[in-house]
């Protein structure tokens, strides 16, 4: 399967983006979607996943409350909603498809190309 992500930009702070990661190849249905970020000279990071069956989502603590990580099946898409936006939210944002739902980005079995997100202050 291939996952293209898209919607990243220059905004300021407080500002909102929604990501979407679209894919190709095969369904998604049936797989756990998982968001990943990776700041500039820092380690890739977990975001948020969400499980195949769209109820179990878990979240980084320093996203709850203001990213909502969804699915559409029927578009074969998960979506990365982002409010709130803070400086140190900049990084490029990339997602992943996989059997494991899970937290490490190495456990997943398909991953897409990012798109970057600036936050300036």
């Amino acid at each position: 399967v291939q996952l293209q992500a898209s919607g990243g930009g220059l905004v300021q702070t407080g500002d909102s983006l929604r990501l979407s990661c679209a894919a190709s190849g095969r369904t998604l249905s049936g797989l756990s979607l998982g968001w990943f970020r990776q700041a500039p000279g820092k380690e890739r990071e977990f975001v948020a996943v969400i499980h195949w069956n769209g109820n179990n989502i878990i979240y980084t603590d320093s996203v709850k409350g203001r990213f909502t990580i969804s699915r559409d099946n029927a578009k074969n898409t998960v979506y990365l909603q982002m409010n709130s936006l803070k400086p140190e939210d900049t990084a490029v944002y990339s997602c992943a498809a996989g059997s494991s739902y899970a937290l490490v980005y190495s456990r997943y079995d398909y991953w897409g190309q990012g798109t970057l997100v600036t936050v300036s202050s």
